[in-house]
């Protein structure tokens, strides 16, 4: 899954995006509302994580213009105005969640789990596919009760195969939802990573769980 994060006080900024992407997330920063609004003209973020009180464009603004696009994609704002008044703006604007600083990194951590459940195909705390297990929450995947050990590229690519279970996935889909703006669209990461993790999947026995359709992309 893929967040872009957009809060102009950049330790924040940077100490929100280590910690999403030590979960597995792929993570943009944004520093201000501007910028913000340029990178999701060009990339299609699963969540933003979105500062009120942002210079150029404030977060209502980019909120408001998120969701005149009639984009499905999650928005948890992040503010220090802690009154009612601004919470309900911020929902009327088309927030999902609003959370107040300061705040603990797993309260931030649950709210963007429970509005990318909201926001996919599934909505399951637990992904199952068969006898393949994937659980988000402590980032370990099981077949037949068997743990698969995976990398942390192999889990996210997994768990959006398996959010988006029964549709072709193509790799320019798994580049724009997986990776980050540091990917490098001309190697062949997405593939070298499905064949790493398709050994490990038919190795514990969950064989051809991933189908290759030509020239289109994965299924699962």
């Amino acid at each position: 899954m893929r967040i872009l994060v957009t809060e102009d006080e950049k330790d924040l900024a940077d100490a929100i995006a280590k910690g999403l992407r030590n979960q597995g997330y792929a993570v943009d920063i944004a520093y201000d509302g501007q910028q913000a609004l340029d990178m999701i003209e060009i990339s299609d973020y699963d969540l933003i994580v979105l500062d009120l009180n942002l210079p150029l464009v404030d977060g209502m603004e980019v909120c408001r213009q998120v969701r005149e696009s009639s984009s499905r994609t999650g928005i948890l704002m992040l503010t220090a105005r802690s009154s009612p008044s601004d919470r309900v703006s911020g929902l009327d604007r088309g927030a999902d969640d609003y959370l107040t600083k300061p705040f603990h990194f797993p309260e931030l951590l649950a709210r963007v789990r429970a509005i990318l459940r909201r926001e996919g195909e599934s909505r399951d705390t637990i992904l199952r596919t068969r006898d393949l297990v994937l659980d988000p929450n402590s980032q370990r995947c099981y077949f037949n009760d068997d743990e698969i050990k995976l990398t942390t590229k192999e889990f996210a690519i997994l768990e959006y195969l398996m959010r988006n279970a029964g549709r072709i996935v193509s790799q320019e889909e798994l580049l724009e939802h997986v990776w980050d703006d540091d990917a490098n669209l001309f190697t062949h990461s997405v593939r070298v990573h499905v064949m790493n993790l398709r050994r490990k999947l038919d190795g514990s026995g969950a064989v051809d769980a991933i189908s290759t359709v030509k020239g289109r992309g994965y299924i699962l």
